[in-house]
Parts: structure tokens; C-alpha cells; sequence
């Protein structure tokens, strides 16, 4: 209670409500974003914040305007389901993982896919972009963590060591370093 509430509290006359009416059954949702035919998996903000990505079990990655709650565009190309997504620090990329093995670059403006990076040989879990936007890392089934170049596309390195699939992966503020979780219940830095 703020000092002029409890200062006027008791010459409040009694007519005046001094609590708010909210509806037992009030939502507090804003809008419901309907369109995929499939479990949606992952969800992201463009870092200005007018964009939703949402990866989906229908293999597809949607773009959604916050404003208005439509579908902007519909990213279409992966074959499998799509696990995670990412946008890339300044926003001009969307990344995706895919149960096809493969990460995909797309345009956050035109929704066309740039590149299709390939070499995990199993299913695609996570991505992350780098701090400077100028890699994208992956982590994948095989075990494996891959640090991909956002312009050529190519494969920089490949992070092995974990025994079990890698889910999770994360660079660190900085870009020095990448975290990557694994079910074998550890973490490699």
C-alpha cells in the first residue's frame, strides 16, 4: 500500500470502491495464434519484439505479427518436424532445427529460405545465434554440437565429447563461449 492510501485510507467514503472488480474468469491472454496443424515446440521474439517464430510438428515455421496476431508468413522446406527456433541478434534471420538433420537460415522479410545447413546426421534440436550474429550454433542427436558461419553457410567446427544426444545449446554473451546440454546428464562449456 502506497503512503497516500494509507494516509486517505480512512476518509475514503464508504460508496467509493477501493478495490478493483476483476471477473473470477478474467484471461489475461491478449490473442490466440491459430494456424498450424501440428504441436507447436518452440516459440521466439524478434529482438524489436513485432515478431513471433513458432516451430511446429507440421514442419513448418510461422512468422506471427504481435500486433495483430496474423500469420505474416509460412516457412515451408523442412521435412520433418521443426524443434526449435531463433532470430538472430539484429533480426534478420530466422534459424530453425528440424528433425530432417538439417538447420535452416530463412529471411525474417520475405520468409525465402538462404541456406540449408547439413552434416548432423540426426535429428536437429536446438539453435542459437551468436552475440555478433555471425554464427549459428547447433545441437543435434549425434551427439555433436556444430558452429555454422551465417553467411557462407559452411560448417566452422564440430564440438564432440558428449555421449548421449545433445537438446540444448547457448553462447554466452560475450561469443567466447558455447554451453551445450546433453541427456547424459551433463553440460560442456
Amino acid at each position: 500500500m502506497s503512503i497516500i492510501q494509507k494516509t486517505f485510507t480512512d476518509h475514503i467514503p464508504g460508496w467509493v470502491n477501493r478495490l478493483s472488480k476483476i471477473e473470477d474468469n478474467w484471461d489475461s491472454c491478449r490473442s490466440t495464434l491459430e494456424g498450424h496443424s501440428g504441436w507447436v515446440y518452440d516459440v521466439a521474439f524478434s529482438p524489436d519484439g513485432q515478431l513471433v517464430a513458432s516451430a511446429s510438428d507440421d514442419k513448418t515455421v510461422r512468422l506471427w505479427d504481435v500486433a495483430t496476431g496474423s500469420c505474416r508468413s509460412t516457412l515451408e522446406g523442412h521435412s520433418s518436424p521443426v524443434h526449435d527456433v531463433a532470430f538472430s541478434p539484429d533480426g534478420q534471420l530466422v534459424a530453425s532445427a528440424s528433425g530432417d538433420k538439417t538447420v535452416r537460415l530463412w529471411d525474417a522479410a520475405t520468409g525465402s529460405c538462404r541456406s540449408t545447413l547439413e552434416g548432423h546426421s540426426s535429428p536437429v534440436y536446438d539453435v542459437a545465434f551468436s552475440p555478433d550474429g555471425q554464427l549459428v550454433a547447433s545441437a543435434s542427436g549425434d551427439k555433436t554440437v556444430r558452429l555454422w558461419d551465417t553467411a557462407t553457410g559452411s560448417c566452422r567446427s564440430t564440438l564432440k565429447g558428449h555421449s548421449s544426444l545433445v537438446h540444448d545449446v547457448a553462447f554466452s554473451p560475450d561469443g567466447q563461449l558455447v554451453a551445450s546440454g546433453s541427456y547424459n546428464n551433463t553440460l560442456r562449456l
